[in-house]
């Protein structure tokens, strides 16, 4: 009987995975899964989804309000309904929204004050969780797990085949 790796025994599979690329599939699922719910538990504490911390980290790093579709397109996780989300964060006071006088189809959004107050709150928080769960590996373990995911989505067009 062959040795069960670490994922085999965690989901207590009995036999082995039907081939080298599930087994790292469902090996990214779970970790991805995981990490997700980490991060979800400290948004929470401050009253946003992992979505919405995502558009409000796209408007700061950007400096200026961006369009709502531009914002989409940034999104780490893809997301069916930005104008939902850019309506609560509305709502709670984190963003503005002004039209386009040139075209009022566009719709800019910007960062409140109480936002940027918050996103300083939460640097120092997630920063902690990136080295809570990825701390153990290495400065050339973490640069090579980079490349490694860069060029796994190759396939996908979301990423060039030099990286």
């Amino acid at each position: 009987m062959a040795e069960r790796t670490g994922l085999q025994s965690e989901l207590k599979k009995r036999g082995p995975f039907a081939s080298l690329e599930q087994e790292a599939m469902l090996n990214l699922l779970r970790a991805s899964d995981q990490f997700q719910n980490r991060f979800g538990r400290l948004f929470r504490e401050y009253g946003l989804t992992s979505s919405q911390y995502n558009i409000l980290r796209i408007l700061r790093g950007e400096g200026k309000p961006l369009p709502s579709l531009e914002i989409a397109d940034r999104m780490i996780q893809v997301v069916p309904a930005i104008t939902g989300l850019i309506d609560r964060l509305q709502e709670a006071g984190m963003v503005t929204r002004r039209r386009c006088e040139t075209d009022r189809r566009v719709v800019y959004v910007d960062l409140t004050d109480k936002a940027r107050s918050l996103l300083t709150d939460l640097d120092e928080p997630v920063l902690e969780l990136h080295r809570d769960l990825l701390g153990h590996l290495s400065r050339t373990e973490l640069k090579e797990l980079v490349q490694l995911l860069e060029k796994a989505r190759v396939p996908l067009g979301t990423t060039s085949p030099e990286s």
